[in-house]
């Protein structure tokens, strides 16, 4: 079942942001302070991010996306203007290939055009291009980027 995550499910989605970095650096924080630290982004950050979530059976969530909704510059004519940016989308391992991110995905997307985005990125990693590809989602030439350095 896909739904929008609460302030409730706070813990469980630090656990799943946890779990999907593991592969990165070690974490500076334990784990008890990241979801502290979590938790007060959120409250700061309710009104631009929204996460969706995966249940199997409450309260385990075994997979999310992030939606990250952006205010665009008005433009003469169209004053309200808004871009969405799905990001950290995982699925726990045991889980994946059942269409569980594919439909948070879906649910992100559904939900950005809802409130008028009038584009919706994501960055991939390579391993998932080809499913944002089935969703819809096609490479620009005209989206760019410039990292620090």
């Amino acid at each position: 079942m896909i739904s929008r995550a609460s302030a409730d499910d706070v813990a469980e989605l630090a656990r799943l942001l946890w779990l999907d970095t593991l592969h990165e650096e070690p974490a500076p924080l334990s784990a008890d302070a990241f979801t502290a630290e979590l938790a007060r982004w959120w409250a700061a950050h309710q009104d631009s991010h929204l996460a969706f979530v995966a249940r199997l059976r409450r309260p385990e969530i075994v997979g999310m996306a992030w939606l990250a909704l952006v205010p665009r510059v008005p433009r003469p004519g169209v004053t309200s203007r808004l871009s969405g940016d799905i990001q950290s989308v995982f699925v726990m391992p045991d889980q994946r290939g059942q269409g569980i991110g594919s439909a948070l995905v879906e649910a992100a997307y559904e939900h950005a055009t809802h409130l008028g985005a009038l584009r919706v990125t994501v960055q991939s990693g390579r391993k998932a291009v080809p499913v944002y590809e089935r969703l819809g989602f096609e490479s620009s030439r005209q989206l760019l980027q410039r990292s620090p350095g």
